[in-house]
């Protein structure tokens, strides 16, 4: 597979090369140009703060009591209730039980997810077979069904095969994703036939082809759709909600409802489980921004 490797290196070499052209286009040097530069990072820098305000109140918020939150003036620094907050989170659901069914499911989600996508984006992309366009057609029309339409039909299904309280009812219904599909298959076009065709002039299977050089190559949208799977499995509540039923089995978003009580709702407990429910999200979108920069013309680069 040497011509395809070495095929594959010049692709990512070239998209890195264009990407420190970008990163060293010229400096704005004429007083309108500096102006507009000025007026551009302003926007921007006011954009960033109305963005992360939200969250410095969010963290602000977990170090206070229920009275403090609300209090007029409301409390704008950190406080000393977070230990506390966090204590009567832990004793009043079953957090880690949520937190670790959580982890376990989105992960295990998005990992069998890319490789579906993945595959079946491929097959739409560079295959050939009959019935593929009324297939694709099918799969985008399915998009504009809401997600309601098949809870109750699943929530049947799952209770059919025993699966009510298990990871397998979170986890197998919606890999196949048709956004997923979509994406993946749009972002397969880009890549170059002549790279494929080098592959199997070297004797490279198409199993090989697609893990050893097409997935390589497509680390940006891979990114991308790890972080759209992730997301939407980690942040579901309506359908867990109906097929978690035992509260050693719930995933997160399902224990944090269960802290609304009538009447009484202790909002610093339920802002410090919102709170670490954002960290794990935080920690992988900034984990696979890395891919974005560092690949992100690589599945456009043409042989």
């Amino acid at each position: 597979m040497s011509a395809a490797v070495t095929s594959t290196a010049t692709a990512q070499a070239a998209a890195k090369e264009r990407l420190r052209a970008l990163a060293a286009r010229r400096k704005p040097t004429s007083p309108g140009d500096r102006a507009l530069s000025i007026v551009l990072t302003t926007v921007i820098a006011l954009g960033a703060v109305v963005m992360i305000a939200p969250f410095i109140w969010l963290f602000v918020a977990t170090t206070h009591t229920t009275s403090d939150i609300f209090s007029s003036p409301p409390a704008l620094l950190p406080g000393p209730e977070f230990w506390n907050n966090l204590k009567g989170l832990l004793d009043s659901v079953k957090f880690g039980d949520a937190i670790r069914n959580s982890v376990v499911v989105s992960l295990l989600f998005t990992f069998f997810g890319l490789i579906i996508c993945s595959a079946a984006g491929y097959a739409f992309a560079k295959f050939t077979f009959r019935g593929r366009d009324l297939m694709f057609g099918l799969l985008i029309a399915s998009l504009a069904l809401p997600g309601q339409v098949t809870l109750v039909p699943l929530f049947k299904i799952m209770v059919q095969l025993g699966w009510l309280d298990s990871y397998q009812a979170l986890i197998l219904p919606d890999l196949a994703m048709p956004f997923g599909i979509f994406l993946m298959r749009q972002a397969m076009q880009a890549v170059p036939d002549e790279l494929l065709q080098a592959g199997r002039i070297d004797g490279a299977g198409e199993f090989r082809i697609f893990f050893r050089l097409v997935l390589p190559i497509m680390r940006p949208s891979l990114a991308a759709l790890a972080i759209f799977l992730f997301l939407a499995r980690w942040n579901d509540f309506v359908y867990p909600l109906i097929i978690q039923r035992n509260p050693e089995s719930y995933t997160l978003p399902v224990a944090l409802a269960t802290l609304r009580g009538i009447g009484t709702t202790d909002y610093g407990q339920l802002l410090t489980g919102t709170f670490i429910s954002i960290l794990p999200v935080l920690a992988m979108f900034l984990f696979l921004q890395r891919h974005f920069v560092a690949g992100l013309l690589g599945g456009s680069v043409k042989q």
